[in-house]
């Protein structure tokens, strides 16, 4: 505009450079001093950590702690379309007994791990009843976004290895399983601890109905998508197109429909992938369909981790030494041990039971649940929170994502 000087920095053009720049270095450095490359996300962490601390003002206009819809709707796209494509990416759903692990962390880790980080945030902490359980269910998921290095690989390549087919059902259905939790917080939070009150109603509500329509939603819509992609009309299909857009169509659709219906989109998304890979199994249309997806998510994954670094520095002072304990605790002693204990008696041994136990990644689905329980209640400890939640994600991906490469190849890839 006239007046304005003519090299004027815009923070938002810069902002905008800023996070571009970050990308790309966090992807090719990697590549500049390794041959073996490591997960880029501890680096775009720590570039956004780097660049925005150079720019004042700008890490401020996202604090999670002021603009929690910016996260809650970013995080939310996408995690959906993580779970859409990790459903996609299992080629055959093997007999009851391949399943047992994965429920094993369902429905005896899961709760373990949020009852034992709850317990950490209480008495170590000194949070609030509803913010310890509000904890304990936003950093219980393994990540479905940033456990990409651990799951089964794209479509139609077979060879699911027992370590990678836990990780990756497990990813795919914990995230809608810890929501229970997350409502459980937040009810607590607003009418105190009176089970007498509220606990049969949270029961049929939040967890049977939630979770059975849900995965009802995503079933039914998968097997519609199926027909209408590979079926209908004859000669004239949709897959025949190959266009992507489709998929990301698709999971708009399910998790829309599910979530109208009351019931856990998150759950509908990857059962809805699970469904459609059942059509047409060895058709390549599942491989464009991942690739379209995967580039969605790799696309979104980068903007928030690096903007995610970008906010640590308004967080560190709410974060104290008992909260870094908490999410080391988490990393390093809770799930590993849980883990490995969960699992007995499955088919799992040795190595490949201590692998399933460690790698439970911690990432987007944990900025997702934190930013939608914000924008739902006030919570007491919401700073602190934040910073615990932030600090797990970057040690996670720091601890997993250099480790994940060399120990699962060396397991599952020889």
């Amino acid at each position: 505009m006239i007046g304005e000087p003519f090299f004027g920095l815009a923070s938002y053009h810069v902002a905008l450079a800023t996070i571009g720049g970050g990308i790309i270095i966090a992807f090719w450095l990697p590549r500049l001093f390794s041959g073996r490359e490591p997960a880029a996300s501890w680096l775009l962490i720590l570039a956004g950590l780097l660049a925005f601390t150079l720019m004042p003002g700008m890490p401020a206009a996202l604090d999670p702690r002021v603009q929690s819809s910016f996260w809650e709707r970013t995080s939310e796209l996408a995690v959906i379309v993580a779970l859409f494509g990790t459903g996609i990416r299992i080629d055959r759903v093997p007999r009851w007994r391949r399943w047992r692990p994965a429920l094993r962390l369902l429905v005896l880790l899961m709760p373990l791990t949020i009852a034992a980080v709850a317990l950490l945030g209480w008495l170590a902490a000194g949070m609030t009843l509803a913010g310890a359980l509000l904890l304990g269910a936003v950093l219980a998921p393994t990540d479905p976004v940033l456990a990409g290095d651990v799951q089964v690989g794209p479509p139609t390549e077979g060879g699911e290895h027992p370590v990678r087919f836990s990780l990756t059902t497990e990813a795919g259905l914990n995230d809608g399983l810890a929501f229970p939790f997350v409502y459980l917080a937040l009810i607590i939070a607003a009418q105190g601890w009176s089970p007498a009150a509220w606990g049969l109603e949270w029961l049929a509500r939040d967890v049977v109905y939630r979770i059975g329509m849900g995965a009802a939603s995503g079933a039914a819509v998968g097997w519609v998508l199926g027909k209408v992609i590979f079926a209908l009309p004859r000669g004239n299909v949709l897959a025949d197109t190959s266009s992507g857009v489709v998929a990301l169509a698709g999971v708009l659709l399910c998790y829309g429909l599910a979530e109208l219906a009351e019931g856990y989109g998150f759950i509908a998304a990857f059962v809805c992938g699970l469904m459609l890979r059942r059509s047409e199994e060895g058709h390549s249309f599942h491989t464009k369909l991942h690739s379209f997806t995967e580039a969605i998510e790799h696309a979104l994954t980068a903007l928030l981790l690096i903007l995610m670094g970008g906010v640590i520095p308004l967080l560190w002072d709410e974060l104290g030494w008992k909260d870094a304990a908490i999410a080391i605790g988490l990393i390093f002693l809770i799930r590993p041990l849980f883990g490995f204990l969960c699992l007995g008696g499955t088919d799992l041994r040795g190595r490949d039971r201590v692998l399933v136990a460690f790698f439970g990644v911690r990432g987007i689905g944990s900025i997702y649940y934190l930013a939608f329980a914000s924008s739902h209640a006030h919570l007491t400890n919401e700073g602190e929170l934040w910073a615990i939640v932030t600090f797990t994600i970057l040690l996670s991906t720091m601890v997993h994502g250099l480790t994940a490469g060399a120990a699962l190849e060396r397991t599952t890839d020889g």
